[in-house]
């Protein structure tokens, strides 16, 4: 399953730390002749990395139940890999031709009598089909009937302090379906529980940020507090506007009037229409128009305990009010998910590709690199390529936990942020000054440090990493060419010789001290539900930001769309369409200071005051140039009009 990345409201991470399928991430998942049986295609990857011999427990009982889809390559995986990287790439013939979602089925899609062909060699294994869907076949049944079809064991194997079971070996498929079998999901079960209910929970309990506040970056000098790197500090600031943002970032008189952003998340918030009217009127953005803003949700949630449902409307809150406070005259789609597991997740992509519902979608949710499996970066790929070449971009936050160390002990990035297929996008601290002008911004960074009871100092100044932008070098994904020439030598090859994905790719506002100002109804103390408005940060502000930006793009080029944006966004690398992002713009060192209500609402239990410093990613740097904390920079004035020009 995936986390969400909002409510980084506090400077820690407040997405749930979510289960989901374990395993070392590979990216494309070749069919290949088992050496065993030459009658057979190896479905590689579909072992997990946790199903070690030291680890296995035993044979699966023959009766035990299993659910499983069996995803389908298609008549030309290669070729729609091809197709994807030639229509995104500025230097081809092929750049911007892109195909509409009928032609990219007809032309890379499963055939009628692959998908027949598929059917049947489940069905004859003694397996029951329960769905089809154009990308897979879900398939149910007991252990000896998907061992018979997938050629292979299913063992019990240890994993922490529970038991799952999972393949002996990689599945396989026969030879003679001629490779219509991209890669099979499910067949180990770590850890699919499973929740009766289908209807979404009330609203999370309210949160508040308490004052003094800066209207904007440096607005209001906390002279009370101790001073931080040599002089007293500003507050921070109450929650940036769309006005802000949109000077910040060179909207100009772009407002991505024609243009269509999708949202993704898992769930959906009752109360979104009301929230995002009334946050929009109380912010001075535009009203929304008749249409502007639907839904596309599932017929029924499950999951929605363990995953947190009612988590997600926070998240679905932020995206949706960030893309239109920056992009103001661009259609949204939120696009709801069953659950926040990769199965779910997955529909919902496919069905922006499928109905192509958008051309620019924002992704705010994600899980660190060992936790994705080889078959389901396949099948996310697959979704990402499609979406390439009907002209769709997807946009990835890159994560809130910095280099991960702190929150996994292990350096590394996060998924699907690092498939060479999306646009990952880091984050960043912005001082936006008096008269919405843009002054700096750091890579984000946070070590906070609190006020020592006698108030003439900072206990323990700075203080440990709480959050920051997520990024790195990726342990699995290859290089990919846009990066080459670009991303510095000591990134790429940081974890292979042959090099590496590097993530981000851009990045923007993300920082929850420097954050964004967002309406949500939410329930309070008393059991009432009412709106109410609070800062917000993560790399889920990031991601919707960099959406709306670029609705702008597109509308500055009449409107053609942009597609898969990294080799356009690589090739602009170094000019003036961007701001470069450093570490400590000023040389001084910047920290902000922050009064927090200790029980998340009101002053009844106290107050915590704090100090914040900037631009302190863990163990990664922003530094002149590329770097893995903000990727090329954010958008300066230029970058929209930039688009217009190709």
């Amino acid at each position: 399953m995936r986390s969400n990345r909002a409510k980084v409201r506090a400077g820690v991470s407040m997405a749930a730390t979510l289960p989901m399928l374990a395993g070392a991430l590979a990216l494309g998942i070749p069919a290949a002749h088992a050496a065993d049986n030459p009658n057979r295609d190896t479905l590689a990857g579909t072992k997990p990395a946790w199903a070690t011999a030291k680890a296995d427990k035993g044979a699966t009982s023959d009766s035990s139940k299993v659910s499983a889809r069996v995803y389908l390559a298609g008549k030309d995986a290669t070729g729609l890999a091809a197709y994807a990287k030639a229509v995104a790439d500025p230097s081809s013939a092929s750049y911007g031709k892109y195909l509409n979602a009928q032609q990219a089925k007809q032309r890379f899609g499963a055939t009628a009598a692959q998908v027949t062909a598929v059917k049947s060699w489940l069905t004859s294994a003694g397996l029951k089909v329960t769905d089809v869907t154009e990308h897979y076949v879900a398939v149910s049944g007991d252990v000896a009937a998907v061992e018979k079809a997938f050629g292979t064991q299913l063992h019990n194997y240890t994993k922490g302090s529970k038991t799952y079971h999972a393949p002996a070996k990689a599945a396989s498929a026969p030879a003679a379906l001629a490779g219509a079998v991209l890669t099979v999901t499910g067949l180990d079960n770590a850890p699919h529980k499973a929740s009766s209910k289908d209807q979404l929970p009330p609203p999370d309990a309210v949160f508040k940020n308490a004052g003094p506040f800066s209207s904007y970056y440096g607005s209001n000098t906390a002279s009370t507090l101790p001073a931080a790197y040599g002089s007293k500090i500003p507050y921070a600031i109450k929650g940036y506007t769309g006005k802000q943002l949109r000077a910040a970032y060179g909207a100009g008189a772009y407002t991505g009037k024609g243009v269509r952003v999708a949202i993704t998340d898992a769930y959906a918030s009752p109360t979104i229409a009301f929230d995002a009217a009334t946050y929009a009127k109380k912010n001075g953005d535009a009203a929304y128009n008749s249409g502007q803003l639907k839904q596309v949700l599932p017929k029924n949630y499950t999951k929605t305990d363990e995953c947190g449902a009612a988590g997600w409307y926070g998240e679905e809150t932020l995206d949706v009010e960030a893309v239109h406070a920056v992009a103001p005259d661009a259609n949204i789609t939120y696009v709801g998910a069953a659950s926040c597991y990769d199965d779910d997740l997955l529909d919902s992509l496919s069905k922006v590709v499928d109905n192509h519902l958008a051309d620019i979608v924002s992704n705010s949710w994600g899980d660190i690199e060992a936790n994705q499996t080889p078959d389901l970066a396949a099948a996310y790929d697959q979704v990402f390529q499609f979406g390439a070449v009907e002209g769709i971009g997807f946009y990835f936050s890159s994560g809130d936990n910095g280099d991960e160390v702190a929150n996994t002990g292990t350096k590394q990035v996060d998924t699907p942020a690092n498939s060479a297929w999306v646009t990952a996008v880091g984050g960043t601290s912005l001082a936006v000054g008096k008269g919405d002008k843009y002054l700096w911004e750091t890579g984000w960074g946070t070590e906070k440090a609190t006020l020592s009871a006698d108030g003439k100092s900072w206990t323990g100044f700075p203080g440990p990493f709480t959050s920051g932008a997520g990024g790195g070098t990726s342990k699995t994904v290859a290089e990919p060419f846009y990066q080459k020439g670009v991303v510095p030598d000591a990134l790429a090859t940081a974890n292979n010789a042959a090099g590496n994905r590097v993530v981000p790719d851009i990045s923007a506002i993300a920082d929850p001290n420097t954050g964004f100002l967002v309406g949500q109804t939410q329930t309070f103390p008393d059991g009432s539900q009412q709106y109410s408005e609070y800062r917000i940060g993560g790399t889920s502000l990031a991601s919707p930001v960099i959406a709306a930006i670029q609705a702008l793009a597109q509308q500055a080029r009449g409107g053609k769309a942009i597609g898969f944006a990294n080799p356009s966004i690589y090739a602009k690398y170094g000019s003036k369409a961007f701001h470069d992002v450093t570490d400590n713009p000023t040389g001084s060192g910047l920290a902000v200071a922050r009064t927090d209500f200790v029980n998340a609402y009101d002053a009844s239990d106290g107050l915590t005051v704090s100090v914040r410093s900037l631009g302190k990613d863990s163990s990664l740097s922003a530094v002149k140039g590329y770097d893995d904390v903000t990727g090329v920079g954010t958008p300066a004035n230029g970058y929209v009009q930039s688009f217009g020009r190709h």
